[in-house]
């Protein structure tokens, strides 16, 4: 019996809390050290170190983005290939995985450092901003593809029933940044130098750490060069899966591209570093809804894959009602505590004021993310990649993106704010008209 035959036996909740807390302690470590890294920043380099990191992620996101989407269309092939006891498959698809993440994310890298300053601008890097950003980016870029392996790897790992150990691709980096940043910024003093020396050793150590599981424990998968050679039929389906998960980082993207610019043109550097703290904050308000849909992915593949329909339609309903519990519980703890919580980033007087009403906006629409999404990992979970598609790209591509460019018109920088929830009420209920269309039938197969 595989480690994973227990997808399609063990009762569901019990299944879901294996495979969710682990990936949502890991998800909560990897975004305290986010927290942690900023606050380091914003206390000992200033405002404009935010900012700085504000340009840069969605750039160092979209670039690692490659081995997320590698990943995730990879471990969808795993999962089904091990729930229809198919082997076989299941190594050819992990073997194509590391072959396409390294080859594409250094290439990517390699083209990326010809246009620096081009990729900064676009990004929003104006300004007093451009400067730090720079000197934060040449260092950050180099790292990239071992983040890409990293993420890589987390989906395979959790994929082949390794909940606990996929968590720790993402502890170990979060752990290091929290050491290496004191160390870096504040003792050494080598400012947004140090915030981007201690993130990128910390990439290293993360891929370092998955290298080892795969060649020490004792699991299905295993690095060997002859699951290496190109199978172009898997290659097309871990594109095709993927290309959800990339076209989701792709949509973030370009919606931190229009929203750095409308930041910058409405509220100038003080608008970028009020979004930065608030960026900071969403992995850590969203970690529990993330997580479930972690543990969520491979229980759905492994029984869709063995055609097990009444549990693949009853673990949906737990995860959703689950992660909407829980988004109650932490929507009214920002909603109470706005103002002490930016008061741990930063003690300017102005960026606290700024910030506050700006915050419990952008969180308005919490209590509604569970559903969004679930539905999307549902359907990249299964493999069908148009719903999948869709729905990973409305909430930032069809509904926040045309409205951060159309209420500012109206209401200033204020406009960008009432975007964020508008734009979860409109994508929550095109999401739940579409999963419910899916679980109906559903309902038919278990009723036929």
């Amino acid at each position: 019996m595989s480690q994973s035959d227990h997808f399609g036996t063990e009762p569901l909740g019990k299944l879901l809390r294996q495979q969710a807390i682990p990936a949502s302690i890991g998800i909560l470590i990897l975004s305290i050290y986010g927290i942690v890294d900023t606050i380091f920043v914003g206390r000992w380099v200033g405002p404009l170190g935010i900012g700085a990191i504000t340009v840069v992620l969605p750039i160092n996101f979209l670039i690692s983005s490659i081995g997320m989407a590698i990943g995730v269309g990879g471990a969808s092939i795993i999962s089904r290939a091990l729930g229809a006891n198919n082997p076989k498959r299941a190594f050819q698809a992990f073997g194509n995985q590391i072959l396409l993440t390294l080859s594409l994310s250094i290439l990517i890298v390699l083209i990326g450092s010809f246009f620096i300053d081009n990729i900064l601008n676009l990004f929003g890097g104006k300004g007093n901003v451009l400067e730090p950003a720079r000197e934060y980016f040449s260092i950050l870029l180099y790292s990239i593809p071992f983040l890409a392996w990293a993420m890589m790897s987390n989906n395979v790992i959790r994929a082949i029933g390794f909940p606990r150990m996929a968590s720790f691709v993402l502890i170990v980096p979060a752990i290091a940044n929290v050491f290496l940043d004191p160390l870096f910024i504040v003792y050494y003093d080598m400012g947004i130098a140090g915030a981007a020396w201690a993130t990128a050793l910390s990439y290293v150590a993360s891929a370092l750490y998955a290298t080892w599981f795969f060649i020490f424990k004792n699991t299905e998968l295993k690095i060997t060069t002859a699951n290496l050679i190109p199978n172009f039929n898997i290659i097309k389906e871990i594109f095709s899966i993927g290309s959800v998960t990339l076209a989701r980082q792709g949509s973030i993207s370009l919606l931190a591209i229009v929203l750095n610019n409308s930041l910058y043109a409405y509220g100038g550097d003080m608008g970028l570093s009020v979004y930065g703290i608030i960026n900071r904050c969403m992995m850590f308000v969203n970690f529990p809804i993330f997580g479930i849909a972690q543990g969520f992915v491979p229980i759905v593949g492994y029984n869709y894959g063995a055609k097990l329909w009444e549990r693949v339609r009853e673990v949906i309903g737990i995860s959703i009602r689950s992660g909407t519990f829980i988004a109650l519980g932490i929507f009214a703890l920002l909603m109470i505590f706005t103002p002490q919580i930016i008061q741990i980033f930063t003690t300017d007087e102005g960026l606290i004021s700024q910030a506050t009403p700006a915050m419990r906006w952008v969180f308005a629409g919490t209590p509604l993310m569970a559903l969004i999404v679930m539905g999307s990992a549902y359907f990249q979970a299964v493999g069908k990649v148009f719903p999948a598609l869709m729905l990973a790209l409305t909430k930032q591509g069809f509904c926040l993106i045309p409205l951060v460019l159309l209420l500012p018109l109206y209401f200033g920088i204020n406009g960008i704010w009432y975007a964020f929830p508008l734009a979860d009420l409109l994508s929550a209920g095109i999401t739940y008209t579409v999963l419910q269309n899916a679980i109906s039938k559903f309902k038919a197969a278990v009723n036929a």
